[in-house]
């Protein structure tokens, strides 16, 4: 997503990202960029920090053993990372994430591999409950610089109108 420019004073302008509900159209793919290349250092902190001890992931010696060779990194973190990426074109501006769905795990992913992902709009309909808002539901797809497909899942959103969303209040921040 290109930042666009909203002015918040005289003079004044802020970086504005993110997509309201009427920017969705469905079947709209969007790629998210930069890529991330993924290290060891990141995958052992990961998984540290959540204290999962499953040793393929942070002990060299195990894993050399196992039918990968090498540490597979921790699949938590690339589902955190590839979400990540699509923050600033597809929930920016949401209000909620309704859920996630059907999250497959399609290939491992090693430290050294270059992450890149991209959305496609699935469906979207007007919020019943919420007149200034919309669901929408993407599925995103993330893939390795040689385009090996490693994940997809699918994700349901509840996204503002155009001049409701939170950053639409200039003076709050």
């Amino acid at each position: 997503m290109v930042a666009r420019m909203k002015e918040v004073g005289p003079n004044r302008f802020r970086e504005d990202y993110g997509r309201y509900y009427e920017d969705f159209e469905v079947g709209h793919i969007y790629e998210h960029r930069p890529g991330r290349t993924i290290t060891q250092t990141d995958n052992t902190w990961f998984t540290l920090l959540t204290m999962n001890k499953h040793p393929l992931h942070f002990d060299l010696d195990y894993a050399k053993n196992s039918e990968f060779g090498k540490p597979l990194v921790n699949s938590a973190f690339t589902l955190a990372v590839v979400a990540g990426m699509s923050v600033a074109d597809v929930s920016q501006k949401t209000i909620a994430n309704l859920g996630w769905d059907d999250i497959k795990l399609t290939a491992p992913v090693f430290a050294g591999d270059t992450l890149y992902a991209e959305s496609e709009v699935l469906a979207k309909r007007e919020s019943k409950s919420r007149p200034n808002a919309g669901i929408v539901k993407v599925k995103t797809t993330g893939h390795k610089e040689d385009g090996t497909v490693f994940m997809t899942f699918e994700r349901n959103m509840l996204i503002p109108k155009r001049g409701h969303a939170v950053d639409d209040k200039a003076e709050l921040y």
